[in-house]
């Protein structure tokens, strides 16, 4: 009689991940291998439509002849607009003018500044309600600050001439006389961004060492000796920071140029933005103030070119040391 054989329990194959969830672990690994490029799509999608795209599309209309009354029927003229531009004295005036509101604004808005800070960094009774009261222009209203020094400089009723009388100094036309008129704009300008590079510098100097000062004091250094030897080296990235900002800011202002003086008297408010905006939409030639813009832009990327240049000889001057 034949014995039996004992077969060997078959076992079933293992049973394959669900589909779903093979699906979810290879999302993981792509949102771990690509999530940097995930999170910053956002930011570089809202750059390429609202800055990269106007900004291509400003520099082809710059080589166009095109009307603002048809601005479809514009049509090719190559560097005509920028060799205008380059032999045209009311250009280089606007620029001269851009460079000269700029340099006043920025080293009286950064000077002063500084000087808040370093005032507001020191302990006193009331330092958080002058702090407060000090950041007042900066949170007011372009509109707003521009129609305040429209009154300041009023010829008859501003505060303004009224001082100046009561000093015995005359009245001034701060509006309609041409020697007055980039004062009246540049003063508008510090009075609003001085609040802004205040609070910039004072967060530098709060995060500069108080032992560092306190050991010079000890060694017998004054106050300005403490300054130069501990504070400025920490807050000098700050100001050049800064200053670099403020420069650009300054040469792409318009609105309070504008509603202050619009450009005038005698063109001698006329900046480089100001001039876009009366090319554009006075003589109505988009082509031509494009082309301003485009050379603005210039303008622009050579001062921070200029930036990169000071800093890193910086660098280079600190890692000697």
């Amino acid at each position: 009689m034949a014995t039996p054989t004992l077969e060997a329990p078959q076992t079933a194959p293992p049973a394959s991940p669900p589909r779903r969830r093979r699906d979810s672990g290879a999302i993981s690994r792509f949102i771990e291998r690509n999530g940097a490029y995930l999170f910053l799509f956002p930011a570089i999608a809202y750059l390429a439509i609202f800055t990269v795209f106007p900004l291509i599309r400003g520099v082809l209309l710059s080589f166009t002849a095109t009307k603002l009354v048809n601005p479809a029927g514009g049509r090719a003229v190559g560097l005509e607009n920028y060799d205008y531009l380059l032999s045209s004295d009311k250009f280089w005036s606007s620029v001269a003018t851009t460079l000269l509101y700029t340099l006043f604004t920025v080293v009286f808005s950064v000077a002063i500044g500084t000087a808040g800070a370093l005032l507001l960094n020191t302990a006193f009774k009331g330092r958080g309600i002058i702090r407060a009261i000090a950041t007042i222009p900066w949170a007011v209203p372009t509109v707003a600050a521009a129609l305040i020094f429209v009154w300041i400089y009023n010829n008859e009723q501003g505060i303004l001439n009224r001082t100046t009388s009561a000093l015995g100094l005359g009245q001034h036309g701060w509006l309609v006389d041409p020697q007055y008129g980039l004062f009246a704009v540049t003063l508008a300008t510090v009075w609003k961004l001085t609040p802004l590079v205040m609070l910039v510098m004072l967060s530098a100097l709060q995060s500069v060492p108080h032992e560092l000062r306190e050991a010079t004091w000890v060694d017998g250094a004054t106050r300005f000796q403490s300054f130069r030897a501990v504070t400025l080296p920490h807050i000098m990235p700050t100001v050049r920071v800064i200053t670099l900002l403020m420069t650009i800011w300054s040469i792409r202002r318009f609105e309070i140029i504008f509603l202050i003086t619009g450009g005038g008297p005698l063109d001698v408010t006329n900046t480089l933005v100001v001039n876009v905006y009366r090319t554009a939409f006075q003589d109505q030639n988009l082509g031509r103030a494009a082309a301003i813009g485009a050379l603005g832009l210039v303008l622009s990327l050579l001062v921070t070119v200029v930036y990169f240049i000071v800093e890193q000889i910086q660098e280079r001057q600190e890692s000697q040391r």
